[in-house]
């Protein structure tokens, strides 16, 4: 018994040393803050502070809530200063006191930097929102405008150059179409597998070789048709052959199978071209001695052998083929008598204007003149393109028609981003 109460009294004694130690060392660093503040050495009178707080734990004095006060309200730390404010109003006795006079109007000035404070918070809280719904509205207005620039893109492979009609072939998916310089589909790109341009129209084909299908475009009229069948121009044929380039003067030659002339066809007019009387033809030819004779099977003789007559290619350039055979075996060029062997030079020629002809010699074209003499390439009737749009590939690999500043595509158009934008802003 006298042990337990030995114990008790040991420990009420050492609490009560204990308690006196920490309320001395929190004085040590309450009067070293009251001296730092009063040096004006704000961030050292707040430090001693803290480390006496450490040893306090409940505010019984109101010289120390005044003093936390004042260090945090020096600090701008107007929140912290009204909390030990409030404790201090607890705490002072004397409310008639010049000190609490003071205080109370230490505090006024407390409540007015926090009215000013949230104030700004809320002015801040708002010009955020206003921010946010800002960005809102940008992020819908990219979200449209993206929406509707993908409208406006084009879905193909490639876009060829524009000519002087406003026109170009386009490709998309291994097929060739027609399309205006603001994007219209003229031809749809689902049928045709190859093509050719040159003289102001365009010649899309079913199949790169031996076409069954040819469609022609006009450039200057901006309008196109289907060729008739190869079986029409001759009842053997099932295929055109070989597809030459068009000409200035509207002439297509292509070189059917199972025929013993190459089919022209004047794109203008729409329909087949022949010798209008092969026989005087074939009888002029004899009397100027470009052939040495004639029947009335359509065939003729040039230094001893037999030929079947293929019509007229212009400039007088007439193919020549040998009985039983489709292939075209020379060219007769009447201007001056010369046989050009096909084998040995060119194995197509295409329709004669401006005083040049297409030739085929293996897989590359020559231009020649009357008598197949190689001369320089024509120039393409085609044009230049003089319009103002460009052709844009976008990252995608889709494409976009752009005007200006507008992207266009048939009657509409967007203006950039960054302008849309303003405009909606």
């Amino acid at each position: 018994m006298k042990n337990l109460l030995f114990v008790l009294i040991c420990l009420v004694a050492f609490t009560t040393i204990s308690g006196q130690s920490k309320k001395d060392i929190a004085n040590v660093y309450i009067k070293r803050s009251e001296e730092s503040l009063g040096n004006l050495e704000i961030e050292e009178s707040l430090d001693h502070f803290n480390k006496a707080m450490k040893y306090i734990d409940t505010i019984t004095s109101h010289r120390i809530a005044r003093l936390g006060t004042y260090i945090h309200f020096e600090l701008d730390r107007f929140k912290e200063a009204q909390a030990y404010a409030k404790q201090y109003f607890l705490l002072a006795k004397n409310k008639k006191s010049e000190e609490y006079q003071d205080f109370l109007e230490l505090f006024v000035n407390i409540n007015e930097e926090i009215e000013t404070l949230e104030q700004k918070e809320k002015q801040l809280a708002l010009a955020r929102l206003q921010k946010e719904k800002e960005l809102r509205k940008i992020d819908s207005l990219k979200t449209m405008w993206r929406n509707k620039s993908e409208a406006l893109s084009l879905k193909v492979d490639s876009i060829y150059t524009f000519n002087k009609d406003n026109l170009a072939l386009f490709e998309a998916k291994g097929f060739f179409g027609v399309m205006s310089d603001r994007g219209e589909i003229l031809v749809k790109a689902d049928t045709y597998q190859d093509a050719l341009h040159f003289d102001g129209f365009f010649i899309l084909k079913n199949t790169k070789e031996a076409p069954t299908k040819i469609f022609a475009y006009i450039n200057s009229s901006h309008s196109g048709y289907m060729l008739p069948s190869p079986s029409e121009f001759n009842a053997l044929s099932t295929h055109y052959g070989k597809v030459m380039l068009p000409r200035g003067n509207g002439r297509l030659v292509t070189y059917p199978n199972n025929s013993y002339k190459p089919m022209v066809y004047d794109l203008n007019a729409r329909k087949f071209v022949k010798v209008a009387n092969e026989e005087e033809l074939l009888k002029d030819l004899k009397r100027n001695d470009v052939i040495d004779k004639s029947n009335k099977d359509g065939e003729v003789k040039i230094a001893k052998e037999w030929y079947r007559f293929g019509g007229h290619l212009g400039g007088g350039i007439h193919p020549l083929y040998l009985p039983n055979q489709y292939k075209v075996n020379s060219f007769l060029c009447s201007i001056d008598g010369s046989v050009l062997n096909a084998n040995s030079t060119y194995q197509n020629i295409g329709f004669f204007y401006n005083n040049k002809s297409q030739a085929v010699k293996g897989n590359k074209t020559i231009w020649i003149n009357q008598n197949g003499t190689k001369v320089t390439a024509p120039k393409d009737e085609s044009g230049k393109y003089t319009g103002n749009s460009k052709v844009v590939k976008l990252e995608n690999g889709k494409y976009q028609i752009m005007q200006g500043q507008f992207i266009v595509l048939g009657g509409e158009k967007l203006e950039k981003q960054v302008d849309f934008l303003r405009s909606h802003k």
